[in-house]
């Protein structure tokens, strides 16, 4: 399958890229980042206005499960962060119980593992 993204901000520290480009996308890898592409495709999104860069990743999020499951849950700290652009985040230990140690880590791991494809990366506690 071929997806032609058309005319977004691009923005790749990688590459040095920042700019008004198209990219082709095919079979979920990118085949070609030019300034116009009119390569066939089954699928073409009109970018333009919007930004086009790599996943973001957040150090710090407050995602508040275990414990406060009531305003927030790992299922839906995870959607948020990627209808977001990140693609990996690092939720903090302030839950109840706190994440201090190897029970309490392993769930939220575990638990990360079912949700979305963005990557939980919990930070624990060294002390409680």
């Amino acid at each position: 399958m071929k997806t032609l993204i058309k005319g977004g901000r691009v923005i790749d520290p990688a590459s040095g890229k920042d700019g008004i480009y198209d990219i082709l996308i095919e079979d979920d890898r990118i085949a070609d980042v030019a300034g116009s592409i009119s390569a066939e495709a089954d699928k073409v999104i009109d970018a333009s206005g919007y930004y086009v860069m790599p996943g973001l990743i957040d150090l710090h999020v407050h995602f508040r499960e275990p414990g406060f499951e009531h305003k927030e849950t790992i299922r839906t700290g995870a959607m948020a962060a990627a209808k977001g652009g990140f693609t990996s985040v690092c939720p903090m230990p302030n839950t109840r119980p706190a994440v201090d140690n190897v029970d309490t880590l392993q769930y939220i791991i575990d638990k990360a593992k079912d949700v979305t494809k963005v990557n939980i990366l919990p930070i624990a506690a060294i002390t409680a």
